[in-house]
């Protein structure tokens, strides 16, 4: 089945874009009382569970070869790398603004696909990242004022470049079923994570909070297994490039979320920027492109 415009598509790219929205608050809420690489090591090691167990009900087998060893690397690059520095930038960022630097993945995307050989570079694709990173600015102008940390900024950025690679690597791997890739990925990145937390002397505790506990079960079963089986299914019918669009629709939900529980500082420039990011959305993910990509099946 072609995904170009196909409702289960679009409807999958959308829920997944509304789902992800509520993580970096999750974050922020975890990361007051878990040091950060713990934080983010407990999130996917949960995860992984659960993704093992239904692994396991859907009778699917684990990868070999190959196909195992790309699942390890997605895994490493993805959510030990991806949520190494996502965790960390969070401690300092509010999570609107952490959103502002992550919705450039769709812009390195593109470039490290066409840098790649796996597309060629699209004028709708471009003009619609720029417009959604203007209408995320305008958003989120506020924060923008204020004297920011230069090592949570950088982190925040080493954590969308991770996740452009990751989504660029994953079309280039043996095709596996999201379920098992998850649940490999997810288990190999917890690993990576915990030996980081150790290294860096983070403190191996639970929760106490219920506040805390609230927030790793959002992030364990919404903002992991159901976000990135959302995000494997349509990165498998579209472009690596316009998979990634998700990033300048999520800052819109953050943001939203963000003021109401953090108490971040959201101005006029909601309403204008979201408008900006749902335009640049439009015309760089959900336009009928120039070029077609055949949809990459998942393995049972």
């Amino acid at each position: 089945m072609g995904g170009e415009r196909d409702p289960a598509t679009v409807s999958a790219f959308l829920l997944g874009a509304l789902l992800a929205g509520g993580n970096g608050v999750a974050i922020r809420f975890s990361n007051r009382e878990l040091d950060p690489f713990w934080g983010a090591a407990l999130r996917f090691l949960l995860a992984a569970a659960l993704l093992a167990a239904l692994l396991a009900a859907l009778r699917l087998r684990l990868p070999r070869g190959r196909a195992l060893a790309g699942a390890a690397v997605f895994g490493v690059l993805q959510f030990a790398a991806t949520y190494g520095f996502a965790y960390y930038a969070l401690v300092e960022l509010h999570a609107g603004f952490g959103q502002v630097l992550l919705a450039l993945v769709p812009l390195m995307t593109l470039l490290l696909a066409v840098g790649q050989g796996q597309e060629r570079l699209r004028v709708h694709a471009l003009v619609g990242t720029l417009l959604a990173l203007v209408g995320v600015v305008v958003m989120s102008q506020a924060p923008l004022r204020d004297s920011l940390p230069v090592l949570s900024v950088l982190a925040a950025l080493g954590s969308a470049l991770c996740f452009a690679q990751a989504a660029v690597l994953v079309r280039r791997l043996p095709p596996v079923h999201p379920v098992t890739m998850n649940a490999v990925g997810m288990a190999c990145g917890a690993v990576v994570l915990l030996a980081v937390a150790l290294v860096a002397g983070d403190t191996f505790e639970l929760p106490d909070g219920g506040e805390t506990w609230a927030a790793v079960g959002y992030v364990v079963t919404f903002g992991s297994v159901g976000v990135f089986l959302l995000y494997l299914f349509v990165l498998r019918r579209w472009l690596a490039s316009r998979a990634a669009y998700s990033f300048v629709l999520i800052p819109i939900v953050t943001v939203v979320l963000s003021a109401w529980l953090d108490d971040e500082p959201v101005g006029w420039g909601l309403v204008v920027g979201g408008a900006l990011v749902l335009a640049g959305v439009y015309i760089g993910a959900l336009r009928e492109p120039g070029a077609r990509v055949e949809p990459v099946e998942a393995a049972s």
